[in-house]
C-alpha cells in the first residue's frame, strides 16, 4: 500500500510521523517520554480509535496533533501541509478545520459565559459573520446537537454533564472542522448518557463528512464508533487494524489482556480474563526492547534486546510483536 494512502485509494487527512513528546523533570535531568515515536494516519470521514491504559500517551498525542502542546520531534501533515511549520496566524487559519472536544464538561466550559457566548465564541475570533448571523448559526448549532436555541442565554452550571458536552460539541462544530480530536469525551458522563454522545457523534460525522481521533480507554466505546483502532502502550502504537479485525483476531500480547477484560453481557457466557503481572513501567526509564515485555506473558530473552517496529502481519493488520505471528497462530480468538 502506498505512504498515506488508505485501502481504496483515499489520501490521508492527517499523516503522523516519528511523533515524539518529552516532558522534562524539574530538578532532574530526566525526562518523560509521554510519547517516544508515533506514526499513524487518519482519512477523510473515518474515526480512528486511540486506546490504552491512563497514562500511555493518548491524550498526549491528540494535544500534540493540535499543536495545544509542542512536539519533541516528529512531523504532523494536514492536507498535505506541514503542521509544525506554520506561524502563529497560518496555525491559527488551520484550526478552523481541526477542533477538540475536551473529556470534562464540566472544566472545559467557562462558568462565567453564557451558553450562547461559549458556541458563538469561535466565530467571534476568527470574525465570522454579523453579530445577527452568529446568533442565528448559534441556534442553529444548539438545535444540531438536541439542545433547545432558548437555552443559549443560560449558564454552564444549569446544565447537566450530558448537555454540557453537547455544548461543547457545539463549540466545536461552529467553524465547520474536517478534523476533531475526541479527548475522552464520554469517560466522565452516566453509561446511558455515553450511549447518546456517541450516536450524536456518528450522526454528526454522516452528516458534515467529519473525520475523528477517538481517544478513550472505555473498548466498547471504541468498537461502535471505530473505523479501525490503534492500541498504545507506555507511549507507543503496539497495534493497528480496522476494529472489527482487531476486536475479532487481536494480534499482540497486549491487546489481548485489554480486550479480556471487556465485561460479556451474557451472564451464561463467560471470558477467559488474561490478568497482566506487575505495574505499567516508569515512562521515565522504559524498559530495554519492547516497552511490554516485564508484563508480557509470551515474553522471550530476544525481547529485552530488540524493539518491535510495527509490521504487517495480516492485510491491513500490524503489530509490533517479534512473536506475534507464531503466538497468533497458535491462540485462536476468542
Amino acid at each position: 500500500m502506498a505512504k498515506n494512502m488508505s485501502s481504496n485509494g483515499h489520501k490521508s487527512l492527517v499523516s503522523v510521523r516519528g511523533l515524539v513528546k518529552h516532558f522534562a523533570v524539574e530538578g532532574s535531568d530526566d525526562v518523560v517520554r509521554a510519547v517516544d515515536g508515533v506514526s499513524f494516519e487518519i482519512f477523510p470521514r473515518e474515526t480512528l480509535g486511540l486506546v490504552g491504559e491512563s497514562g500511555c500517551g493518548k491524550s498526549t498525542v491528540g494535544r500534540c496533533l493540535l499543536r495545544l502542546i509542542e512536539p519533541t520531534a516528529g512531523k504532523i501533515e494536514f492536507e498535505g501541509r506541514d503542521v509544525l511549520s506554520l506561524g502563529k496566524s497560518e496555525l491559527r487559519a488551520m484550526r478552523r478545520e481541526m477542533q477538540i472536544v475536551f473529556q470534562d464538561p464540566y472544566a472545559s466550559l467557562n462558568p462565567r459565559m453564557k451558553i450562547g457566548d461559549i458556541v458563538g465564541e469561535p466565530l467571534v475570533i476568527h470574525n465570522i459573520g454579523t453579530k445577527s448571523e452568529r446568533r442565528d448559526r448559534v441556534a442553529e448549532l444548539l438545535k444540531r446537537v438536541g439542545l433547545d436555541p432558548n437555552y443559549r442565554d443560560r449558564y454552564s452550571h444549569e446544565f447537566s454533564g450530558g448537555q454540557r458536552q453537547r455544548i461543547g460539541v457545539a463549540r466545536t462544530l461552529a467553524l465547520n472542522p474536517k478534523l476533531i480530536v475526541a479527548d475522552e469525551p464520554v469517560s466522565a458522563l452516566d453509561v446511558s448518557v455515553q450511549a447518546q454522545v456517541v450516536n450524536l457523534l456518528q450522526d454528526l460525522q454522516q452528516e458534515f463528512g467529519l473525520a475523528y481521533l477517538f481517544i478513550s480507554h472505555g473498548l466498547a466505546v471504541v468498537e461502535h464508533i471505530s473505523t479501525r483502532v490503534a492500541v498504545m502502550y507506555l507511549g507507543r502504537i503496539v497495534e493497528v487494524a480496522t476494529a472489527a479485525d482487531l476486536y475479532a483476531q487481536p494480534l499482540h500480547p497486549y491487546t489481548k489482556a485489554l480486550l479480556s477484560a471487556i465485561p460479556v453481557p451474557d451472564p451464561k457466557q463467560k471470558r477467559e480474563r488474561i490478568v497482566l503481572q506487575g505495574d505499567v513501567p516508569t515512562p521515565i526509564n522504559p524498559p530495554s526492547g519492547c516497552r511490554f515485555r516485564t508484563r508480557c506473558p509470551i515474553a522471550i530473552d530476544e525481547c529485552a534486546r530488540i524493539d518491535p517496529e510495527l509490521r504487517e502481519v495480516l492485510p491491513g493488520h500490524t503489530a509490533a510483536c517479534i512473536r506475534v505471528s507464531g503466538w497468533a497462530d497458535a491462540m485462536p480468538a476468542e
